[in-house]
């Protein structure tokens, strides 16, 4: 089991561990950014399911070789806790049988997930746990503002890439290996998650922009109304002005674009990165864009 140590947890994870515990009921950020989803006319970007939440496709976007990823392989998702038996059944006609979950021993304890056994899905997760400390000094001292949670955030991201190498990794491996259809999720779909889907849509050779774009998708689709009824730092959070909740509980460029920033500055740049950090040389990208892409027909 791992621990992080103090100072080195991203804020954006601890963040999401506390949505897990807290009850948010302000108006969700579906409603107050609203922008549009590139639905193909045959595909939903969204799943149409009664308790997911920013349960994504990933198919659909061109690469810059004039492939297209492919529609009813790749998903994200926040925590599926709040799945209904419907849901459960929609997901097994998908035949989704890998899900990576991101999140830390105690996000899925408090929000288990109940999978029918008959079409549960090979679940992969570390028992890792998130120190809020972290958290709470951030908001210790002067009173935040949106724009220092959003540098707060920004400055997070980065990190985000080392400490959750091992489980970029491994889902990584899972592609390679054909174990898909296959999702990914953490607790909100937007932190942890976003990273994860714009290495995948990046390895896959998706242009920066259409990665960008689908992380910044999480504004209109993440309902932190849905993360769950407990009471654990409900008061602070309700305490925080607007513009710092948004700042927390969305996505902003800045945050994606400091993971860029970092995979740029490695020597040789974004495919030396995926290389040395996930494995993912060219024989390895060729078989991920073998496996998840498909010749555009447009």
């Amino acid at each position: 089991m791992r621990q992080f140590e103090m100072g080195r947890l991203p804020l954006a994870a601890a963040i999401a561990l506390a949505f897990a515990a807290s009850q948010f009921s302000a108006t969700p950020l579906a409603a107050r950014q609203p922008q549009p989803a590139p639905n193909a006319a045959e595909h939903l970007r969204v799943l149409p399911l009664q308790g997911g939440n920013n349960f994504r496709d990933l198919g659909g976007y061109r690469t810059t070789d004039g492939r297209t990823t492919r529609w009813g392989l790749l998903y994200r998702s926040g925590a599926m806790n709040n799945l209904t038996a419907a849901d459960f059944a929609t997901l097994a006609r998908l035949g989704i049988r890998t899900v990576c979950d991101l999140r830390d021993k105690n996000e899925r304890a408090a929000q288990a997930v109940a999978w029918p056994a008959a079409s549960a899905p090979r679940v992969l997760a570390d028992d890792y746990t998130l120190d809020m400390r972290a958290l709470a000094a951030v908001f210790g001292g002067a009173a935040p503002t949106g724009e220092s949670a959003r540098a707060a955030m920004a400055s997070s991201y980065p990190a985000m890439l080392g400490q959750f190498n091992g489980q970029y990794r491994r889902m990584f491996a899972e592609l390679l290996a054909g174990e898909a259809p296959l999702a990914f999720n953490c607790s909100a779909g937007k932190d942890r998650t976003g990273i994860a889907a714009a290495l995948l849509l990046t390895a896959l050779g998706v242009p920066r922009e259409a990665v960008i774009e689908d992380y910044l998708l999480s504004n209109r689709y993440f309902d932190p109304a849905k993360m769950g009824n407990g009471t654990a730092g409900a008061a602070a959070y309700q305490r925080l002005p607007p513009d710092v909740l948004k700042a927390i509980m969305g996505v902003d460029r800045s945050y994606i674009d400091a993971v860029f920033a970092a995979m740029d500055a490695h020597k040789g740049g974004v495919d030396a990165y995926l290389a040395d950090a996930l494995g993912l040389g060219r024989a390895e990208r060729r078989e991920l864009v073998r496996l998840y892409t498909e010749r555009s027909t447009r």
